[in-house]
């Protein structure tokens, strides 16, 4: 991994007192070897900043602001090509052959950055990091600038170095993402859909206690609350793809 945050921080520190928003403001930093292309999709009802994606090369930072109660979800795609019409495929994370995703998901394996965002009335502040889909790059969100009972959310392990043979997606013969169980098995007991859609049913598999115990900081399934899900008041958060160890 790059060590690069550190080389746009003091740019990055004049930028932040120069913007003021009146919802909460997002930096994404590319700390990867390469480009990504992030996508970006608001839940129901949420408008989605940037069309939905965007191409981002090794070292650049973005930064865009979000309304009060946004929610939704950000992740990276990889080894993308595009044509003038944003047209095109990535290895992973891709949303129907578009740069834009404008309202499209990431096709899994991803990992994903979700988060909903409070207001003046309800301040609090939830967001993870997310490995239920599976996982194609190392990410992090915090606050910037500390916060009020923050934490760190993340998965800063290249999961695919040591992803099961069971769960690997490759591209040319090289591991490009690691499926989750259910992903990769479809059933109710590992997707905990059905009579396994609740805490007492659901319980991690063998895979989900494997990137549990390399990701602590990060969901492993989809009911691992406990000490993955982040509580925070700031007005400003940092995303980093890559993250420096």
């Amino acid at each position: 991994m790059l060590v690069l945050y550190h080389l746009v921080s003091i740019p990055l520190c004049v930028f932040l007192f120069l913007v003021s928003t009146n919802g909460t403001q997002l930096i994404l930093v590319n700390n990867c070897r390469r480009s990504i292309w992030p996508g970006i999709l608001g839940n129901t009802g949420q408008m989605t900043p940037k069309d939905g994606g965007f191409h981002m090369i090794t070292g650049e930072e973005v930064v865009f602001d979000v309304p009060k109660k946004w929610s939704g979800r950000i992740w990276a795609r990889q080894n993308c090509h595009f044509d003038r019409n944003g047209t095109g495929s990535c290895d992973t994370g891709d949303c129907d052959g578009q740069l834009k995703c404008r309202g499209l998901g990431g096709k899994p394996p991803t990992t994903v950055v979700e988060m909903t965002l409070g207001s003046s009335t309800s301040p609090l502040h939830f967001y993870d990091v997310s490995l239920v889909d599976g996982f194609n790059v190392p990410v992090s969100m915090r606050p910037v600038g500390g916060g009020i009972g923050c934490g760190m959310a993340e998965c800063d392990v290249d999961l695919n170095i040591c992803c099961p043979s069971a769960l690997e997606v490759k591209v040319g013969g090289k591991v490009v993402g690691c499926k989750s169980a259910c992903l990769a098995i479809q059933s109710a007991k590992y997707c905990c859909t059905g009579q396994f859609a609740n805490p007492k049913t659901c319980k991690p598999t063998i895979f989900a206690l494997l990137f549990k115990a390399i990701c602590p900081k990060a969901y492993s399934y989809a009911f691992d609350e406990s000490s993955s899900l982040n509580k925070c008041r700031a007005s400003r958060y940092v995303i980093i793809f890559c993250p420096p160890k």
